[in-house]
C-alpha cells in the first residue's frame, strides 16, 4: 500500500513539473506579483515583533528589548478597550448582515434583465462608488446629511420638527455608517455573483420553462443554487473581515461626539500610534489578526461539515 501511494505521489509531482514546464511563460508572468506578495505582505510582518518589544528607534525591531505580553496586558487593561471591542463587532455584524446578502439580491436583479444595455448601465452605475475614496465620499455625505442637507430638507418638508443630527447622534451615526458602507460595496460585490450565473447551463432554464415555471421559480430552483458554492466561499472569506469595521470610512466620518458608538480597533490603533505608543499598537492589531484567522477557520470548518465548498486550508 505504502509502494503504490509513494508512487501515485511521484507521478502526480512528475506531472505537475510537466506542466510548469510545458507552460513556462506564464509561470513567468506570475513571478512579478509573487515579488510583490512577498515585499509588500511577508517582509511587512517582522513588525510584529514590535507587539513583544520595547520598540525603540535607534535600536530598531530586531534590537530593541524583548517585554513579552507587556503591550497585551495594557491593552487589555484600557478601561475602554472591551466597549471598542462591542463597537467593532456590532457595526460589522450589521454591515455582514446587510452588506452581504445585498449583492446577491442586486446580482439576481441584474441577471433578470433583457435589455443588455440598459444592465450595463445600472451596473456600472452600481459599482462606481467602490473606485471613489472615502475622504471624497465623507465630504459628499456630510453635505448630504448636515443639518442643512437635502436629507434633512426632504424630513423637514415630510414634516419632522427638526432637523436630525446625524453627526452627533450615536444610533443614527451607526446607522448612516452602514448604510453608506453597504452602497458603496454592492455593486462591486454583485460582479462576483453576476460572474457565477453567467456559468449556469441556459438548458436548465429551458428545461424548466418547458415544466412551467415562471422567472421566479427558475431563480429560486436553478439560479441561487447554482451559485451556492460562490456566496460560501464569499462569506467565508467576508466572516474573516468581522473585525475590519472600515477605518477609512469611520476616520473620514467620525468626531469625538460619537466616539461612544463609533470608536472601533482601527481607530484607538491610530491614536496609539499618534502618541508614539507603538507595542500597544502594534498589539490590538495582532490581536485583530488573529481573531479573524480563527473566525476564518472556524467558518471554513463548519462549511466542510455541512457541505464539500470551502477554501481547501482544512
Amino acid at each position: 500500500m505504502k509502494t503504490s501511494k509513494n508512487k501515485n505521489t511521484a507521478a502526480r509531482k512528475n506531472s505537475t513539473l510537466a506542466a510548469y514546464k510545458k507552460h513556462y511563460q506564464i509561470v513567468l508572468m506570475l513571478v512579478p506579483g509573487i515579488i510583490l506578495l512577498i515585499l509588500f505582505n511577508y517582509v511587512p510582518m517582522a513588525g510584529i515583533l514590535i507587539a513583544f518589544k520595547d520598540y525603540k528607534f535607534l535600536h530598531g525591531i530586531f534590537g530593541s528589548e524583548w517585554v513579552g505580553m507587556e503591550h497585551f496586558s495594557k491593552l487589555f487593561a484600557v478601561d475602554n478597550f472591551g466597549h471598542i471591542i462591542m463597537n467593532t463587532l456590532s457595526i460589522s455584524v450589521y454591515k455582514l448582515l446587510i452588506g452581504f446578502p445585498a449583492p446577491i439580491i442586486l446580482a439576481l436583479l441584474l441577471n433578470e434583465l433583457r435589455l443588455q444595455k440598459l444592465k450595463n448601465v445600472l451596473q456600472t452605475c452600481t459599482y462606481l462608488p467602490h473606485f471613489f475614496s472615502w475622504v471624497v465620499l465623507a465630504g459628499i455625505f456630510k453635505m448630504i446629511f448636515s443639518n442643512t442637507g437635502p436629507v434633512n430638507s426632504i424630513l423637514m418638508a415630510a414634516g419632522v420638527d427638526k432637523p436630525l443630527e446625524f453627526f452627533s447622534n450615536g444610533t443614527l451615526f451607526r446607522g448612516m455608517i452602514i448604510g453608506t458602507s453597504v452602497w458603496q460595496g454592492l455593486g462591486w460585490g454583485a460582479i462576483v455573483y453576476l460572474a457565477a450565473l453567467s456559468g449556469v447551463d441556459e438548458s436548465l432554464y429551458e428545461a424548466a420553462y418547458i415544466d412551467g415555471a415562471n422567472r421566479w421559480k427558475q431563480t429560486i430552483h436553478i439560479s441561487i443554487p447554482c451559485i451556492i458554492p460562490t456566496i460560501i466561499t464569499v462569506f467565508i472569506l467576508n466572516v474573516g473581515n468581522v473585525l475590519n469595521a472600515g477605518y477609512d470610512q469611520i476616520y473620514n466620518m467620525y468626531n469625538p461626539t460619537v466616539y461612544e458608538t463609533a470608536d472601533i480597533i482601527e481607530t484607538y490603533v491610530m491614536r496609539a500610534l499618534t502618541k508614539m505608543d507603538y507595542g500597544v499598537g502594534t498589539a490590538a492589531g495582532l490581536f485583530k489578526s488573529v481573531i479573524g484567522m480563527i473566525l476564518v477557520l472556524t467558518a471554513n470548518f463548519i462549511s466542510n461539515k455541512l457541505s464539500d465548498d470551502t477554501l481547501g486550508i482544512m
